[in-house]
């Protein structure tokens, strides 16, 4: 029997609370019995702690669980599992907590770079990497491009006039279960910088208000011309119309000419189109 998530939680919280006091008691619920039963399981005595209501926990007994957990080569308490690593976990013992623990894709993204040529692998047009955020040197790229649709992220090329203002722009994938954690952490280190975000993604109701969410500060979409001539009901699906009334509060905010109203007025006609049947060049469109 091992040590529950609860039941070091709850002595992590009593190894605190007998910092300020001699004797600690806690009442007998369910991380306080799971104590109990492990404390059986290791021979430790409870009996003069122990009542039908409660159980007392003084530096004796704590030193005598830490004892346990030493030699079953597990953490010792007041040490959290929680928001570590697989291998920072080991590093503690050789107890894992996978509820709790950082995911390893939690600070990971994916970025699509220039073609990087090697002998055991056959040209490509774009190399795709997936690295650690932290080892990011933002201050080289000129923008950041948030790519939504991951097919649409392997095939894309910053090699566009749309993009021709903006030195070594970094494609991003804005991720998914897996990668969704590490793009977070990286637009919160991007708005430090106070360059352009632009998001390259669906052109629906749901896709723009992604864009808004991320903290974009520009949408890549077809020209408006382009646009209207093949927008269509079957890329805007009923599901997404609350996603409605947040872009005509938006609408009424913006300047008669900004560039944005017309787009969103072909969004408030229930007409929209993925990513992925783009056509025509993309241009750059300010979301402010």
């Amino acid at each position: 029997m091992t040590l529950s998530g609860r039941a070091r939680a709850g002595l992590n919280s009593v190894v605190r609370e007998l910092n300020r006091q001699p004797v600690v008691e806690k009442s007998r619920g369910k991380w306080v019995e799971d104590v109990v039963a492990w404390c059986h399981q290791q021979d430790i005595d409870l009996t003069m702690r122990i009542s039908n209501q409660a159980l007392r926990f003084d530096a004796t007994l704590m030193a005598q669980i830490n004892s346990m957990l030493e030699s079953d080569r597990l953490a010792p308490l007041g040490r959290s599992l929680s928001g570590l690593s697989s291998a920072a976990q080991a590093a503690e013992g050789v107890e894992e907590d996978k509820s709790r623990r950082e995911g390893p894709r939690a600070k990971r993204v994916l970025i699509n770079l220039p073609p990087q040529p090697s002998a055991w692998l056959a040209p490509e047009p774009r190399s795709i990497r997936d690295v650690d955020v932290s080892g990011l040197k933002l201050a080289v790229f000129g923008a950041l491009v948030q790519v939504e649709n991951l097919d649409s992220f392997y095939a894309f090329s910053p090699e566009i006039a749309a993009l021709s203002g903006y030195a070594n722009p970094l494609v991003v994938y804005r991720g998914d279960s897996h990668y969704g954690g590490g793009f977070a952490e990286l637009t919160k280190a991007w708005r430090k910088t106070n360059r352009p975000h632009l998001y390259a993604g669906d052109f629906d109701a749901k896709g723009v208000t992604l864009a808004l969410d991320s903290g974009a500060t520009h949408l890549l979409l077809p020209d408006i011309e382009w646009l209207t001539q093949h927008v269509t009901p079957l890329h805007q699906p009923a599901e997404q119309l609350p996603f409605q009334r947040r872009l005509r509060q938006r609408n009424v905010t913006l300047p008669s000419h900004h560039p944005l109203r017309p787009y969103l007025a072909l969004l408030e006609k229930q007409r929209g189109l993925k990513q992925q049947w783009f056509g025509g060049e993309l241009v750059c469109i300010s979301l402010s």
